[in-house]
């Protein structure tokens, strides 16, 4: 029996391609909202681990600083086991220590007379990381070297510090575990969502998936009248990996933290916190004598009227740290 029910009401998905750069898959008996949630998951959500900081010693090479700390920063690192390192916002450390980041040591020097390329491979990943890969510099190349950091001439040398941090793409594209995410639906336009445009003849212009429109049904036919109920049920993705994490990772850690999302939300709405607190659905101010609760619309923590954090000013009036204000009952300016 076929395990992939293209005709069943579950929902069922279909691989493609799979290996370690690149999944191409399909999901169907979807919603076009959830697909796309996921997706857009997927690009910004997943933690990483990306260069944060960069400790300059010494650096004699032709660029700038800044030019050569920006490069470090996009260079992609192993994030294998960035689950169990800690964000640096939530580390106790006074600035960062092993359970919130790795350290990487850049230090080159050029003593012939031919140009030296510093690549990412020179990176040295310090002692006493909570895993034994996360945060190596990312080589696919066949020659094992990376990407190129910067070139050096003879007597130029080079000597950073750099530490790298978990983060997400929300916070600086660095942090993002994909280059690319393929999303689409409807390769045949039998929905009309697309209105494409063109200067003589879209159908040569706009050239068609055909490997997507045959697994989705193949064009429609001129005469096959429009369904205005119709919705999208079958998503076509391509998760590229930039090395961090492979595409399979990157799917499964896009899915779980959908559900936290989700769960988180359906928490609030039913009044229950992450502590376990109930508090009875969602919340106002000025629900369950919040903030006083017996005004409507003035009260504060501090009580109601013109009461502030600094007292009460009298009638006419309002307090500030150095008294009253000129239109109050206190000194006139």
């Amino acid at each position: 029996m076929d395990l992939y029910d293209g005709e069943g009401g579950a929902i069922n998905v279909r691989f493609l391609e799979a290996n370690s750069v690149r999944a191409r898959f399909i999901v169907q008996n979807w919603n076009l909202e959830t697909a796309n949630s996921l997706r857009r998951v997927m690009l910004a959500e997943i933690p990483t681990i990306a260069i944060d900081v960069v400790e300059v010693l010494d650096n004699t090479s032709v660029l700038a600083d800044e030019f050569i700390v920006h490069r470090l920063g996009l260079i992609p690192l192993v994030a294998k086991g960035v689950e169990d390192l800690l964000y640096n916002r939530d580390c106790e450390c006074e600035g960062y220590c092993d359970q919130c980041s790795v350290t990487l040591t850049l230090n080159a020097k050029c003593t012939s007379s031919e140009i030296m390329r510093v690549h990412a491979r020179d990176l040295v990943p310090s002692a006493g990381r909570i895993h034994e890969e996360l945060g190596n510099p990312v080589i696919t190349d066949p020659e094992g070297l990376g990407s190129c950091i910067v070139k050096l001439r003879k007597g130029q040398a080079i000597h950073m510090r750099c530490i790298a941090k978990k983060g997400i793409a929300k916070e600086h594209a660095k942090w993002a575990p994909s280059s690319a995410i393929g999303f689409e639906y409807d390769p045949g336009n039998k929905l009309r969502h697309l209105d494409y445009w063109y200067e003589e003849d879209p159908k040569k212009e706009w050239p068609i998936d055909e490997e997507n429109l045959n697994l989705d049904g193949g064009l429609p036919t001129e005469d096959e009248p429009f369904d205005y109920n119709a919705v999208p049920t079958k998503f076509f993705f391509d998760v590229e990996t930039v090395g961090g994490l492979d595409p399979d990772q990157i799917v499964q850690l896009g899915i779980q933290h959908l559900q936290k999302k989700l769960a988180g939300v359906i928490g609030e709405l039913q009044g229950e916190s992450a502590d376990g607190v109930d508090f009875g659905g969602a919340q106002s101010p000025n629900m369950n004598n919040g903030y006083g609760g017996q005004d409507a619309g003035y009260t504060t923590p501090y009580g109601g009227g013109q009461n502030s954090v600094w007292g009460n000013a009298g009638p006419g009036g309002g307090t500030t740290p150095y008294g009253a204000t000129p239109y109050g009952g206190g000194q006139q300016w």
